[in-house]
């Protein structure tokens, strides 16, 4: 059921809106021509829900500080 698709994604997105959002522009660039759209978002949830959360795979990024800047 998509209800469960949704649960599943929710884990890796905390907002709804932001789900919602992420899943329409995913379904729209994955959408192929003479297919459903409803097995076309499934698939999307489906893929969020499997997916590593953004930032959790990738090795953290060093902060660089920043300098003062002084008036001429």
């Amino acid at each position: 059921m998509r209800s469960d698709l949704v649960f599943g994604a929710l884990t890796h997105v905390k907002n709804r809106y932001e789900l919602c959002q992420l899943a329409s522009k995913a379904t729209r660039k994955l959408h192929k021509p003479n297919t459903r759209l409803q097995d076309t978002t499934n698939e999307v949830l489906d893929r969020f829900r499997d997916s590593i959360p953004m930032g959790e795979g990738e090795t953290p990024v060093q902060k660089v500080e920043l300098q003062e800047r002084r008036a001429a």
